[in-house]
């Protein structure tokens, strides 16, 4: 039997928790197969809109993606200064061009503090929390990514748009 997932206070979350459908990914920002299932999230939250809570934790594949703690980490300083959704959405559209060299310019189009941004980045300030994000995930049996629950429960199916999609709907009244 899998592990139930709540939301935890310190969740990077869109919507309400008290939403019909409270949808939770582990995902790392350098995998291609976290970068389609964001697409169709996105499309997700367009569809529910007020029914879905989308919660989103870090689970950077590192022995796969050389990038991957750090866009994580990228994203929690762009947190940092109210920003997290906003990086979370241009780490995955700029996926295949993310590097250090990306950071700078990144801050700058989304408004922020270059020298914040790129000092939390350099000083690795969020390592700690990425890694206790990931550390919660390999605790439930996280393994790959990206990796969904629905309602608390994992979804075993696939993570394109229409298995979510088919697997969601059992929910929404």
């Amino acid at each position: 039997m899998s592990p139930i997932v709540s939301i935890h206070p310190d969740d990077h979350m869109t919507g309400s928790r008290d939403a019909a459908i409270v949808l939770v990914e582990y995902g790392d920002y350098q995998c291609p197969y976290s970068r389609r299932a964001h697409a169709g999230v996105k499309d997700l939250q367009r569809r529910l809109g007020d029914q879905l809570c989308f919660v989103y934790r870090h689970f950077p594949l590192t022995g796969k993606h050389p990038y991957a703690e750090m866009s994580a980490e990228t994203a929690e300083a762009a947190g940092d200064q109210g920003m997290f959704w906003q990086m979370h959405d241009a780490l995955f559209e700029l996926q295949p061009q993310f590097g250090p060299g990306l950071i700078a310019e990144l801050a700058e189009r989304l408004g922020l503090s270059v020298e914040a941004l790129c000092d939390d980045v350099l000083t690795r300030r969020f390592q700690a929390r990425v890694e206790q994000i990931a550390a919660g995930g390999t605790h439930i049996g996280v393994e790959e990514t990206p990796t969904f629950f629905i309602n608390g429960e994992r979804h075993a199916g696939d993570s394109d748009e229409l298995s979510l999609v088919s697997a969601i709907m059992r929910f929404v009244a």
